[in-house]
C-alpha cells in the first residue's frame, strides 16, 4: 500500500496548503507527496516540502497518521515550526510540470486559518482533525486518522 507524507505549517495564522483543480474539482490539501523507495519518511517530507513550497522549516512532529484506503494508503502528518520563505512551486517538480498541461494544476499557498472549516479539503477527516488540534492543541503521540477512500468535493476554492 502507497504511503506518503504531508506537512502542517503554520506561518501568521495561515496554513500552507495545496490547492488543486483536478480537471474543474478544486480543493485544498496539505503539502506532501509519496515515500520514494529507499526514503525515510523525514527524508521524504523534507524533500516534498522543498519541492512543493521552497519553505524552510525544522523541527518536524508526527501528529497524525491518516489511514485512507486505495489509492492514497497511510498519510503520515508532520507537524512543522516554520522559519522562512514564501511557497512557490519549484520549476523541476512533477506538479510544476503537470501544470503546463492546464488541467491539473497545483498552487501552493497559504490558507488563513479562519477560512479551512468552509474550503472543501483532502480529507474531511484530517480537516475536522486539524480544527480540533488548532482549537484544543496538537496530540502528544500520533493520534491515528481513518477516512474513507471516497473522496467527495463540495463547492469551489
Amino acid at each position: 500500500m502507497r504511503k506518503a507524507v504531508r506537512a502542517i505549517v503554520i506561518n501568521d495564522d495561515k496554513m500552507l496548503v495545496m490547492k488543486r483543480d483536478k480537471f474543474g474539482k478544486q480543493y485544498f490539501t496539505l503539502v506532501g507527496g509519496g515515500i520514494d523507495f529507499g526514503e525515510e519518511p523525514l527524508q521524504s517530507l523534507l524533500r516534498e516540502i522543498k519541492e512543493e513550497s521552497g519553505l524552510q522549516v525544522k523541527d518536524p512532529k508526527l501528529v497524525f497518521v491518516e489511514h485512507s484506503g486505495d489509492p492514497y494508503g497511510d498519510q503520515y502528518i508532520y507537524w512543522c515550526e516554520y522559519v522562512s520563505g514564501e511557497p512557490k512551486l519549484d520549476e523541476k517538480s512533477i506538479e510544476a510540470t503537470i501544470n503546463k498541461d492546464g488541467q491539473n494544476l497545483y498552487e501552493t499557498m497559504w490558507l488563513p486559518l479562519n477560512q479551512l472549516k468552509e474550503s472543501p479539503f483532502l480529507s474531511e477527516t484530517l480537516k475536522q482533525a486539524l480544527l480540533n488540534a488548532f482549537d484544543k492543541g496538537f496530540p502528544a503521540e500520533p493520534l491515528e486518522l481513518h477516512s474513507s477512500a471516497e473522496v467527495r468535493y463540495t463547492g469551489k476554492a
